[in-house]
């Protein structure tokens, strides 16, 4: 499982949503679908309507892949750090039940509001 406490692993910058549907589709459920996809060197990170799927790049040629699944119905609660004049990124803070505190850092290009939409829709329900 990716070490979400590590958060210069995830400075994330969108991707076009094609990205990893390869390779997160035997993983989709039916109705679910890709909302936003995000890149940070080797390793990349799904929003799809239901939930996060981080997706960890390993060994040296990258053919081996963990992949954890982040369900919205597990969040407790969420934080998000919008980009400022010095710091030009912006973060989104997730707390899980049974697995405590995930950190997403977004590049400045990305509004992360947009996700904490979703997100909402979700967990207030």
């Amino acid at each position: 499982m990716i070490d979400f406490q590590n958060g210069s692993l995830f400075k994330l910058r969108p991707v076009s949503n094609n990205t990893y549907l390869e390779q997160i589709t035997p993983f989709l459920v039916p109705g679910e679908e890709v909302l936003y996809s995000f890149q940070a060197m080797r390793d990349g990170v799904v929003f799809t309507n239901k939930r996060i799927i981080a997706i960890n790049v390993q060994g040296i040629t990258g053919k081996k892949k963990d992949f954890t699944s982040l369900p919205y119905s597990k969040i407790q609660v969420f934080s998000v750090e919008s980009s400022g004049v010095f710091d030009l990124d912006s973060e989104l803070d997730l707390w899980f039940s049974g697995l405590g505190k995930v950190r997403f850092e977004f590049v400045a290009q990305f509004d992360v509001t947009q996700i904490c939409r979703v997100i909402s829709e979700y967990v207030l329900r």
